[in-house]
């Protein structure tokens, strides 16, 4: 079983896989952040640096789910290969970030990606107002997130709802988490946990 979550920078992703993974004795595969090579240059020079961030991002998941087909463990994945895809790489290619050459190279490349992996059993999508990602991310204190603008957010924000309306790979669970603390209210992780093993078991 391949779960994958899904959801803007700051919405909570990483936390919920953790609890998630120890809740349901899955195993967890998180994004590379604290090693990514070009995730404080990208903040510090974007148009300089957005490609080789996107491959390298996709390459990273791209081996995620390579590895999750040779475990068979049941396993929960932070992010899915289609966000960078469908969300980030074009929205750094509209906002002149990225230039057509390696946009289409990097469109190409992932098609061929896409075309050998497996689809998530279960998409996990958290759905959060600018406002809350503002505060998260500000929680957080990454130094190289403080130069992340409202609007590049914003911009991020429409396209996962454009993307999620439009979702057609399987199973989808949306989660508004404006006014859920999943990682400090155990109330609101058994509400997240209780709408998990409805899809997962076929309830709705």
């Amino acid at each position: 079983m391949h779960i994958a979550v899904a959801g803007n920078i700051g919405a909570g992703k990483t936390s919920l896989t953790e609890l998630l993974a120890k809740h349901f004795k899955w195993s967890p595969l998180y994004e590379d952040v604290l090693e990514n090579p070009y995730l404080e240059d990208f903040y510090n020079t974007m148009d300089r640096w957005s490609f080789n961030l996107q491959v390298y991002f996709l390459n990273s998941r791209f081996r995620q789910i390579l590895d999750i087909r040779a475990s068979g463990k049941p396993t929960i994945q932070d992010r899915s290969i289609y966000e960078d895809a469908y969300i980030f790489a074009p929205n750094l290619h509209a906002m002149g970030l990225m230039a057509n050459r390696d946009f289409e190279n990097y469109r190409s490349l992932f098609d061929l990606m896409e075309s050998v992996v497996a689809k998530p059993d279960l998409l996990i999508y958290l759905r959060s107002s600018i406002p809350n990602l503002v505060k998260q991310i500000h929680n957080r204190g990454r130094d190289y997130e403080s130069s992340i603008s409202i609007d590049y957010l914003s911009k991020l924000n429409d396209r996962y709802e454009d993307w999620i309306k439009g979702y057609d790979k399987g199973n989808l669970l949306i989660i508004d988490v404006d006014n859920l603390d999943f990682v400090n209210n155990p109330e609101d992780l058994g509400e997240v946990v209780n709408k998990i093993n409805a899809k997962l078991n076929g309830l709705f």
